[in-house]
């Protein structure tokens, strides 16, 4: 078995599993494995494969055995997807061993920080270890009573319910773990050099810190799309499928927890944060801080040439917006962290102007002027203070101009599904960290439908929730297999329903 052979699998990073493809083009079961190019001193047994590039049909006790003329070529591929969820995992396993042996359990390391910066960089990685290796036990005892799988369902159901909240808690520090980690890399000479070193080991296979923290982020998100792909595998209306099904269920319902759990903590201390720095002066206050309240864009604009006569009284040349998914407040900037609230509005009452709507009202210059693509017009037709009013603004470039323009009219959208057929689809090649709140987080696998591109970004939505964001051309690449993208339109509706997205 997996466990009890002595091959070292590949690290979680380094595989990319078959049954995250969502096409039926599975005939070549040679898919299912990851291929290495074969090592010189490599003698051709099957002791030599390690587990992770294991496909099932290669399995001694099956090759060996008259196992695969006993089942349909559609159980042979159940049996692939069950397997390469157990392969995965501990593939898995052995990268957060990694994590939790090379750097949080370094004492060099843990000695150029503090006790807090150290607690929120690995939070409970030791937990989340801990219930991969019992999750891996089962899916592994249950392959070792018989080599032809009947069902991991239940298995998969009961952790998912019972045993992985901890990675509800991981996700939540997401926000600490990452600025944390920021923070230390920029100010902690010590840190940077010791983690630099670690990094450094063949056991790390040259891989950052980072990529195995956010391992598990990264397989939690993975799951339902290996469920799913069992579900696809399974006869209909079979006791397995209906078991894949509550599976399915189950472990969607724990990725939209650790979704909602990074979100909440992320958004309450951000909201706290805005407040403080919020300085509203002779503007009638209201209270910034609620739990259906957050931060959809902050940005300084431009005030355009022909603003700046209307808002004479004023010295500043550029305000600083903060636009929140229910209000609009327009501040003045006067350091990094204490601004002057100028005006609001709330959302229902902004319309944004752009092109032939807003150049009737352009002077020639200002129509020829560079600033003519980059500009925008804001309408309230209730500030603050009861009555309409209007600015001119000017973005620093097309690609602000379009952020600023999706976030102030996004709110529109919702409710309204998404046309898939014919949209562009995205596969992200790496993972992406978001910068900014409109931005789109990535994991490496992870499909997104493109809605707009401008200049070396996208604004996409991921298919798996419907979350929606920006995020840099550059870390995707573009599906162009037309039996992939419908099939994929197909997974994105079963895994949507799943979580009632």
């Amino acid at each position: 078995m997996l466990a009890r052979s002595s091959a070292t699998p590949r690290l979680y990073q380094e595989i990319r599993e078959r049954g995250l493809h969502s096409t039926n083009q599975d005939e070549m079961l040679d898919d299912f494995v990851v291929v290495d190019p074969p090592v010189e001193d490599q003698g051709i047994v099957v002791k030599s494969y390690r587990p992770a590039q294991l496909t099932w049909s290669q399995l001694p006790q099956v090759k060996d055995t008259d196992i695969l003329t006993m089942i349909s070529p559609q159980e042979r591929k159940r049996q692939e997807a069950i397997f390469e969820i157990m392969t995965s995992e501990h593939s898995y396993l052995h990268s957060l061993g990694i994590l939790v042996r090379h750097f949080k359990s370094n004492e060099a390391l843990r000695k150029t920080m503090t006790a807090t910066e150290h607690h929120h960089l690995f939070s409970n990685i030791s937990v989340i270890q801990r219930v991969s290796q019992r999750f891996f036990e089962d899916l592994e005892r249950r392959h070792y009573d018989n080599p032809v799988i009947r069902d991991i369902s239940d298995i998969v159901q009961n952790h998912a319910a019972h045993h992985f909240e901890p990675y509800i808690v991981y996700c939540s520090n997401e926000t600490f773990q990452q600025r944390t980690l920021q923070k230390l890399l920029t100010s902690n000479a010590a840190f940077k050099e010791t983690l630099k070193q670690i990094e450094g080991s063949s056991e790390c296979g040259g891989l950052p810190m980072l990529s195995f923290l956010i391992l598990p982020m990264q397989r939690v998100t993975r799951l339902p799309l290996l469920l799913d792909t069992i579900c696809q595998k399974t006869p209909d209306k079979t006791a397995e499928y209906f078991a894949a099904v509550w599976a399915l269920h189950a472990i969607s319902k724990l990725v939209a927890s650790c979704n909602d759990g990074a979100r909440r903590m992320e958004r309450t201390e951000q909201m706290y944060t805005i407040q403080k720095q919020m300085d509203f002066g002779k503007i009638k206050p209201f209270p910034l801080v609620s739990s259906s309240r957050w931060l959809k864009k902050r940005g300084e604009l431009a005030i355009s040439h022909e603003e700046l006569s209307i808002w004479r009284a004023f010295s500043q040349r550029s305000y600083y917006l903060f636009l929140f998914n229910d209000v609009l407040i327009v501040t003045k900037k006067k350091s990094e962290e204490s601004f002057v609230v100028m005006d609001y509005a709330t959302l229902e009452n902004v319309e944004v102007e752009i092109g032939e709507d807003g150049e009737e009202r352009m002077s020639p210059s200002a129509k020829n002027s560079s600033s003519h693509h980059l500009s925008f017009r804001l309408l309230m037709s209730k500030n603050s203070e009861g009555r309409a009013e209007h600015i001119s603004l000017v973005a620093e470039s097309r690609v602000d101009r379009a952020r600023w323009i999706v976030a102030l009219t996004e709110h529109k959208e919702e409710g309204v599904s998404t046309p898939t057929a014919g949209q562009p689809q995205y596969e992200a090649t790496k993972a992406y960290m978001p910068k900014e709140p409109d931005e789109l987080g990535l994991q490496q696998a992870e499909l997104v439908i493109v809605l707009q591109k401008e200049e070396a970004w996208c604004y996409g939505e991921r298919m798996r929730d419907g979350e929606r964001g920006w995020f840099p051309a550059s870390c995707a690449t573009e599906i162009t297999n037309p039996t992939a993208m419908e099939n994929n339109v197909q997974r994105m509706k079963r895994l949507r329903k799943e979580t009632n997205v």
